[in-house]
């Protein structure tokens, strides 16, 4: 059903700057082994959780009413910001135009036409997607390619929002942990380190920023009343790094591999001092401070989900491949392609000498579901 089409894009020129630290961002394209659609099993996991509360927000507070107010042709839009290979974007945005279908039909209004915008950077894999759409969609499709902490759709064109697994990437790595004259330099590190309070600040402000954009962004786009719903993944804000792990100990374990291979001259160690992740891993707290300095959203709801899917990757060849699928494009870029497969051989071979990371129960990493709703000017 529908149609498939590429739209222009509204890029923020303040944001062209990061388009080639952007176009490092795509994960692994394909179906095959490495690819992001076969070792993204942790990020579904969490869908399932998630569904009963998007279906009740979109029940209990979508604002039907701005779907057709100056909307003559009565579409209904939907945008997925972050949407990869669309694996597993796929059942949410069913799910969406589903519960969007059931509320219009209690409510004796015309159903829509349903829209669905699936954005990405522009080097991400649209063709598996589009190839892997459901023919039994309600939906015409549209990719979107572009960074989504600037504007991409038209003014007051949005009606529901969505993002998961893709709000932690930074638009660039904080300029300050590059700086060797800097005391935040990052050096031996491919990522912040809770000990380390510069560092982690410097990181905590960049991600401050790109949210602050995002939010912007989609403020211009969204009607008054509409929704927006993302999952990001975060840490606690205590956690035990002897006895358990989250997302920051995983990679930082994986840049001890890559001080390794310096060490035995595989890798230049000032290649690995230059190197740092764009991932930022937010605390529940820090969220909500940040999404409480909008004026155009108020937060409807917000809180933790524990994410079954963690149990997917129970075997370190799993974890390795799942991590893999989403760095392999920053790491060749950075190191070269030569080194990626002795990279997370080391890597697989560190996990399973790990008496912490060998067990899925001591994953403590988190999964934050908030639901923003547009304020109506």
């Amino acid at each position: 059903m529908g149609s498939i089409n590429i739209r222009p894009h509204f890029q923020n020129r303040a944001l062209l700057k990061h388009t080639h630290t952007q176009s490092l961002y795509a994960m692994n394209a394909g179906d095959g082994p490495l690819s992001y659609v076969q070792n993204s099993s942790y990020q579904r996991g969490i869908i399932d959780v998630a569904k009963p509360i998007i279906e009740q927000e979109i029940a209990t507070k979508l604002d039907i009413k701005q779907i057709y107010s100056n909307n003559p042709n009565g579409f209904c839009t939907i945008a997925d910001f972050g949407c990869s290979t669309g694996h597993n974007s796929f059942p949410v945005m069913q799910l969406i135009t589903q519960a969007i279908n059931r509320k219009l039909e209690y409510s004796s209004h015309k159903i829509p036409e349903f829209h669905v915008y699936f954005n990405d950077v522009v080097t991400n894999d649209f063709n598996t997607l589009f190839s892997s759409l459901p023919r039994d969609r309600l939906y015409s499709a549209a990719a979107v390619p572009g960074d989504f902490h600037g504007r991409l759709l038209p003014e007051h064109s949005l009606h529901f929002g969505y993002s998961a697994w893709s709000l932690q990437w930074l638009t660039e790595i904080p300029k300050v942990v590059a700086d060797r004259d800097s005391p935040a330099w990052n050096k031996g590190e491919i990522l912040y380190r809770g000990d380390i309070k510069e560092v982690c600040e410097a990181y905590l402000e960049q991600y401050s920023r790109d949210i602050e954009s995002f939010l912007k962004s989609r403020a211009v786009e969204m009607v008054g009343g509409g929704l927006i719903a993302f999952l990001v993944p975060g840490v606690p804000e205590f956690w035990n790094p002897e006895i358990e792990y989250s997302f920051p100990s995983g990679l930082n374990l994986l840049g001890s591999c890559l001080i390794d291979m310096a060490k035995q001259g595989r890798l230049s160690k000032p290649k690995v001092d230059s190197f740092n992740l764009p991932f930022y891993f937010t605390t529940q707290q820090q969220l909500k401070a940040i999404l409480e300095r909008s004026h155009s959203f108020s937060i409807e709801r917000m809180e933790i989900l524990d994410n079954p899917g963690k149990y997917t990757l129970a075997s370190a060849n799993a974890r390795a491949a799942f991590f893999r699928a989403g760095l392999e494009r920053m790491l060749t870029n950075h190191f070269g392609s030569e080194i990626i497969d002795e990279l997370f051989d080391l890597y697989t071979k560190k996990l399973i000498a790990s008496p912490v990371f060998v067990n899925p129960d001591n994953d403590k990493s988190i999964v934050i579901l908030v639901v923003l709703k547009r304020k109506i000017d």
